[in-house]
């Protein structure tokens, strides 16, 4: 339950009958519940919508509905299988968490519940939240009809229905902030349904996709060049039938299914958005996104705080970077193990001081994979690849300024590789419970005065970035045939940590 909402009463607020809370054995059970409730508040409001806009309904009144809600008690602190790093509470206590979108998080929110009531023994109540839903994010994926509705109201839409509260959408919990009152149930997930649902809109807006066709493996990379070969590989695939995947999205939500050579309904070329997605999907959400999120650590922070709400099993960073070191060739890889964090955007929600660990399953399907690709094994594969410090900085014209400064710095810090984006995401990743990787490669070496240039830079994104793609690929079909609990790690949990994964 959130204490901090505030609003402003009108002399009448009319809402949907109340709904009684029930207790559930059976986690599917109380999904369906969860379903019901939300699906019958969200349909009360768009109905009141459409009627104000008609004039069927009085505007000097205020609808309101709210968020489901699900909620434990246990008075155990009773041992849970150790090797577990989400699904159990830490301490006895009361746990709450409201819910938004059910159908696009069936299978997170029953495999959640599920893990509660096996490792606790409890039952999980659903009941009415307390939390309003916004009108906006009541409207749902296609909201035409509703946005002509709601141009006929005179009066302020939040005059009569509840819009969205940044009073009260933050990220305290994840970030480790989140202060509780005597009394007061503590957090049951990480993200409240407020602010799931406000990331929800961030992502169509910036990736020109619905968040239903994104994928629980996340490729993230700092050039088109890559996204121009995942679409060649993804369109080539559906056409041959799929192998495995059921369909490719591209911006504008186009859809080629397997089997079929081109999107249906293609409405043609379209602007593209700032960051545009690329899906290609399997069963059960375990395909593969592709984002390009263009240069700079501000976009791979935007983007990564949006993402994260659809709780991905995996996120890596494919991009391209300065190598540092003399013995490095164009075209080289590195694999981070470490992350020097010059970039800023994170301080407030992440201090400087927190290291960034590597996560040894993500590590070795990005070391197996290049293994593979290339063909090299062993000691021969330090020809091509390097382990070592990334160190990722927010003004991409460093070379400019006097070089004593950050060259001592990136030297003493035993920085291989230096780029815009690769802490950011690792630091995301860490901060929201995501499991993360980068595997760069060299495309410039500006301290020993090999500066990209057209034609070497053009030699160099034909012969490389069609490998480094396959790699990335690889990496993240490994990742996916390994059951959540072992690549979910328990490096990434607090003291105190929200039960959901």
């Amino acid at each position: 339950m959130d204490t901090r909402i505030r609003h402003q009463r009108p002399a009448t607020i009319i809402t949907p009958p109340d709904v009684a809370e029930e207790s559930y054995s059976s986690a599917a059970e109380a999904y369906d519940a969860v379903l019901r409730l939300y699906q019958r508040n969200t349909e009360f409001l768009r109905d009141k919508l459409i009627a104000v806009g008609n004039g069927q309904a009085e505007t000097n009144s205020r609808y309101r509905a709210f968020y489901p809600e699900v909620r434990i008690s246990t008075s155990s602190f009773s041992h849970i299988d150790s090797r577990l790093s989400y699904g159990h509470v830490t301490s006895p206590g009361t746990y709450t968490a409201t819910l938004t979108r059910p159908d696009l998080f069936e299978d997170y929110i029953k495999r959640q519940l599920h893990l509660l009531i096996q490792n606790h023994g409890v039952q999980v109540v659903v009941a009415q939240s307390q939390t309003p839903i916004p009108l906006h994010f009541a409207l749902g994926d296609d909201a035409s009809v509703e946005a002509s509705a709601a141009k006929a109201i005179a009066v302020p839409l939040r005059d009569v229905f509840d819009t969205p509260d940044l009073n009260i959408t933050d990220d305290m919990i994840v970030n480790g902030t989140y202060d509780t009152e005597s009394g007061v149930p503590l957090p049951l997930a990480t993200f409240t349904a407020q602010r799931v649902d406000y990331s929800l809109a961030r992502l169509s807006h910036y990736t020109a996709t619905l968040p239903g066709h994104f994928q629980n493996f996340v490729l993230f990379t700092n050039y088109q060049f890559y996204v121009e070969e995942f679409c060649v590989y993804a369109r080539a695939l559906m056409a041959e039938g799929g192998g495995g995947y059921e369909a490719f999205v591209e911006p504008g939500n186009r859809i080629t299914y397997a089997g079929e050579s081109h999107p249906q309904d293609d409405p043609g070329a379209i602007k593209l958005p700032q960051m545009p997605a690329y899906h290609l999907k399997h069963k059960d959400h375990t395909g593969i996104t592709m984002i390009n999120i263009g240069v700079g650590p501000s976009n791979a922070k935007t983007i990564t705080d949006h993402v994260a709400v659809l709780r991905p099993h995996a996120w890596l960073m494919l991009g391209h970077c300065a190598g540092l070191r003399n013995s490095q060739q164009l075209g080289d890889y590195v694999l981070a193990h470490a992350y020097v964090r010059e970039d800023h955007v994170l301080d407030d929600d992440l201090p400087i001081w927190v290291p960034i660990p590597a996560l040894a399953e993500v590590q070795v399907a990005l070391q197996e994979a290049v293994a593979e690709v290339t063909g090299l094994q062993g000691y021969d594969l330090k020809r091509i690849m390097r382990t070592g410090t990334v160190a990722t900085i927010d003004n991409r014209n460093w070379e400019l300024r006097d070089q004593s400064g950050p060259v001592h710095r990136l030297s003493q810090s035993r920085a291989i590789a230096l780029d815009m984006e690769s802490a950011t995401i690792a630091a995301n990743g860490f901060r929201f419970r995501v499991p993360y990787g980068t595997l760069l490669c060299v495309s410039d070496k500006p301290l020993h005065g090999e500066l990209k240039l057209p034609g070497m830079a053009t030699e160099f994104y034909r012969t490389q970035v069609n490998q480094h793609l396959k790699i990335g690929l690889l990496a993240l079909e490994k990742l996916a045939a390994m059951p959540p609990e072992r690549l979910h790690s328990r490096k990434l949990r607090s003291f105190f940590e929200p039960a959901f994964q």
